[in-house]
């Protein structure tokens, strides 16, 4: 094309008039030249390279320095891709996907040794936390070629194996030949090539002029982290630690901290492992790319003390998670755990109509207050477990009979309120103050709801909050404040924007006999909560004592519509109250506390997917038959999980996809407590639940999904796995 368009060129300027003799014969030497050129460097390209072998998404062929072997003891050749936009190739050591290209030269001749180099690549974020390391649009891996007998022609014969990526991954195969003649060396069109990316292997820190000052593992299982401590008279920009252990571990990406103008830096990246292996004196190759800069060394893994300030992470890194937080708790307003609870402050936004602006803007802080204030206990019980090396995590707490009693308690008692069984006359230590949160004058009763839609709230997991909670429980108690309060202010936001613009609560239509109506809605949808608390229950103890409790809660009731009837036997009606109460408190400690089968648990397999229980030995068994593994961490008091199993787990393409003969199904269930789940959960950074995880021969570290499932992602991770 480019000789076509410079032979028209000439052409145009040999038929111009103005143009002499001279400058036609002049002309018609360089055309001549270069056509020359042109034809000659053609050939001498069709002699060192391969045909292409192309694909609708790739390219790839044979590409050689030279023309000839010469006399070299060693001879310079690459494998040279081209992407189409948006696919791309894998490093050595691909990340969550993908595998890497794998060239077979046993059928050379000539060849002693073929020596693979891997220029510096990138790393690649994708949905579901999925992380892979790769090239995209163009990539040539140089190859180190011993011939057995130099100065002798060489025949290079590669069968390749390689995988193309964007949102699917799709396996190719080429077969590539060259055949370099005997005959002085001469460099060919591909030698610039080549070298521009061999310039990009990872060299010695040495030689890159950088001082390793200290590498080592800080924390223990499931909680480590390599960090890098490292030194350059040259300024670091934003250095990558690429990590790369012997064993099965997960390394994602991390963080890095500059100090001295750029010319230290501190490298912290995560460990996960299914099993939470210990990392400690394990061989790890770490690479560091920053910019054109390109260097790697060999670790043997040693306990070190902590470097990094504040945890380990970047201020930008902070900064980034705290609006993570607090998106994640603004969204958890919308959580179904979460709304049988706001329908108390709905209630209370509509006793507002008509209301003084002072007072509705007060009644919303306190609210606020409450749910900022939960949000500090919970981070504050969260440093507290962890110093005392307990299992701390998003939700644990409905593990606990005493909790859930607790929560049933109270929720029956507002249920009851809104049912109009009791006014005024019960001690407000009973409840009333928090079920007449919609009182105007009452901000300890704002500020109890405020509370009680935190504690509501744990079983239910947002978009972004179990990234936040991760982050947060795997660092030391100022990022857990810190996020926590993030979170708090998130799910306050609503409340604050009231209480700023407290006209929003005003203009309702002003109380009156249709309320009564809204009251014995909100009122069902409390008791359905109290209900569905109870089957719980009686999953973490058994039916019997959820039984139990639910025909006390049924005679408090009486008895409270009776102190209403007779105000007369109030004294007594109260102290029968009290009975019912601690009885309610001591069933579950005092009943038979083993769990029923048959009492609803999530391992109970009802549906058509052939559902095994968890079994962490048995995952690696099934990927070395070549089997996926679709591994489903749930809990019966876990909302979001279930709305992930109706509206997702349940779809037909979806229970198709999971029945196939290839795909283990695994259902871990975490309703009652259980340390290797834990364990399982901490080793990903994930310290709630719903979490998911596709294993396969094509990702043994395992596909993390979101919290909240979308047929694409399962289906894309179980293709990625397979």
């Amino acid at each position: 094309m480019v000789l076509r368009r410079r032979r028209a060129t000439i052409f145009r300027m040999m038929k111009s008039k103005t143009m002499s003799y001279a400058g036609v014969r002049a002309l018609s030497m360089a055309l001549a030249i270069f056509v020359g050129v042109a034809h000659g460097s053609s050939e001498a390209a069709s002699k060192a390279s391969s045909p292409w072998v192309s694909s609708n998404f790739s390219q790839v062929r044979l590409i050689a320095a030279r023309s000839t072997v010469g006399d070299a003891a060693e001879l310079r050749l690459g494998l040279h891709f081209r992407l189409e936009p948006g696919w791309k190739i894998y490093w050595r050591s691909p990340g969550d996907a993908g595998l890497p290209p794998r060239p077979d030269f046993s059928a050379s001749g000539n060849v002693a040794r073929v020596d693979v180099r891997w220029p510096a690549a990138q790393r690649f974020i994708q949905d579901a936390d999925i992380e892979t390391i790769g090239y995209v649009d163009e990539a040539v891996l140089p190859l180190t070629v011993v011939p057995a007998r130099p100065g002798e022609p060489v025949s290079m014969r590669v069968a390749l194996e390689y995988q193309a990526c964007e949102k699917i991954c799709v396996p190719l195969s080429a077969v590539l030949a060259l055949d370099l003649p005997a005959g002085v060396a001469e460099p060919t069109p591909f030698a610039q090539l080549i070298e521009r990316f061999e310039s990009r292997v990872p060299g010695s820190a040495e030689r890159a002029a950088v001082t390793v000052l200290s590498s080592g593992v800080v924390g223990t299982p499931p909680a480590q982290r390599i960090e890098v401590a490292l030194r350059s008279p040259v300024p670091f920009v934003a250095p990558t630690l690429f990590a790369e252990p012997e064993g099965r571990f997960r390394i994602p990406s991390g963080t890095f901290q500059l100090s001295d103008g750029g010319r230290e830096v501190v490298l912290s990246v995560p460990v996960q492992s299914r099993k939470a292996v210990d990392l400690t004196g394990n061989s790890v190759v770490l690479t560091v790319v920053d910019g054109e800069r390109a260097f790697e060394f060999t670790m043997i893994a040693a306990a070190v003390e902590p470097t990094m300030e504040f945890g380990g992470g970047t201020p930008s890194s902070l900064i980034w998670m705290l609006g993570i937080a607090l998106l994640g708790g603004l969204i958890l307003n919308l959580m179904p755990c979460v709304l049988p609870v706001l329908s108390l402050k709905l209630l209370g936004a509509i006793g507002h109509g008509g209301g003084e602006r002072g007072k509705v803007a007060l009644s919303f802080l306190a609210a606020a207050a409450g749910i900022v204030a939960s949000f500090l206990v919970l981070a504050l019980a969260a440093v507290t477990a962890k110093a005392a090396g307990g299992t701390v995590g998003w939700g644990i707490q409905f593990q606990q009979p005493l909790f859930l009693v607790f929560l049933v308690l109270v929720l029956s008692l507002f249920a009851y309120n809104l049912f109009g069984l009791y006014e005024v006359g019960l001690p407000s230590w009973l409840g009333t103050a928090g079920a007449r949160a919609g009182d105007r004058g009452g901000l300890t009763g704002h500020f109890v709801t405020g509370a009680f839609a935190t504690l509501m709230a744990t079983p239910c997991s947002a978009p972004f909050l179990g990234t936040a909670v991760g982050f947060a429980l795997s660092r030391g108690p100022g990022e857990i404040f810190a996020i926590f309060a993030a979170l708090g202010l998130g799910m306050a936001l609503p409340y604050f924007a009231i209480a700023a613009f407290p006209g929003l609560a005003i203009r309702l239509p002003r109380p009156g006999p249709w309320m009564g109506r809204i009251r014995l809605v909100l009122g069902l949808a409390l008791l359905g909560t109290a209900i569905w608390l109870l089957s719980v229950l009686a999953t973490v103890t058994s039916v019997s004592i959820a039984g139990v409790i639910a025909v006390l809660l049924a005679l408090a009731a009486a008895v409270i519509w009776l102190i209403k009837r007779r105000p007369a036997m109030q004294g007594v009606g109260i102290a029968g109250l009290l009975v019912l109460g601690t009885a309610t408190f001591a069933a579950p400690l005092v009943g038979d506390t083993s769990p029923d089968l048959d009492a609803g648990s999530m391992t109970a397999m009802s549906d058509d997917v052939a559902w095994r229980a968890f079994d962490l030995t048995a995952i690696d068994a099934a990927i070395a038959e070549g089997n996926i593994v679709f591994v489903d961490v749930t809990a019966d008091w876990c909302v979001t999980c279930k709305v992930n199993k109706r509206l997702v787990l349940d779809d037909e393409a979806i229970m198709r996809r999971l029945q196939a003969p290839d795909v283990v199904c695994m259902r871990a269930d975490w309703t009652r407590p259980d340390n290797e789940i834990a364990k399982f959960l901490a080793s990903y950074g994930r310290y709630g639940i719903p979490f998911n995880v596709v294993y396969g021969p094509g990702a043994r570290g395992g596909l993390v999904l979101p919290e909240l499932l979308d047929q694409e992602s399962i289906l894309s991770a179980l293709d990625r796995a397979g």
